[in-house]
C-alpha cells in the first residue's frame, strides 16, 4: 500500500518510532541485489532516513560505486502484519556533526548508543516513495 511521503498516516509513522531491526537493500555495480540488517531511523519532516555504519562496508562501497549523485536503495522493516518500506536516493556522509546526529537519532531509537568508532559514517537516504502498513 502506498503512503503519501509528503503526509503519511499516523500508524505509518508510529511504526517507524518503534525499535525494529530493518534492511537496506543496495545494488552491486553487476547490478544484482546486497541486502544486509540495518538500524534505520526516519526523519518525516524532512523525509530523511539514516543509517550509521563503518566506511569500509560494502554498502558504502555499492553507494560510492553509483557515482557522486548517489544510489537508489530501499530500507524496510517487517513485524508479523505490519511493514513499512522507504525509498529514495542514498548517499554517504563523513561531516563529524551529520554523524553525531545520526548516533543521537539511532540512541533515541534503538535505546543503546554504539560505542566511539573513528570509521563511523552515515548513509542518508532522500525518501522520495513510502510503502507500508504500519
Amino acid at each position: 500500500m502506498a503512503q503519501d511521503v509528503r503526509d503519511p498516516d499516523a500508524d505509518y509513522l508510529a511504526f517507524w518510532r518503534e525499535r525494529h531491526l530493518c534492511t537496506l537493500t543496495t545494488l552491486r555495480p553487476d547490478g544484482t541485489p546486497h541486502v544486509v540488517p540495518v538500524g534505520v531511523t526516519y526523519e518525516p519532516e524532512t523525509r530523511l532516513a539514516r543509517v550509521i555504519t563503518g566506511k569500509h562496508s560494502t554498502k558504502v562501497a555499492n553507494i560510492l560505486a553509483a557515482g557522486p549523485d548517489g544510489a537508489r536503495v530501499a530500507v524496510c522493516q517487517v513485524h508479523k502484519r505490519r511493514w513499512a518500506t522507504l525509498e529514495g536516493l542514498a548517499t554517504v556522509r563523513t561531516e563529524a556533526d551529520r554523524v553525531a546526529d545520526a548516533v543521537g537519532r539511532y540512541a533515541a531509537r534503538y535505546e543503546r548508543t554504539p560505542g566511539p568508532d573513528p570509521d563511523r559514517i552515515v548513509i542518508e537516504i532522500a525518501v522520495d516513495r513510502a510503502l507500508g502498513r504500519g
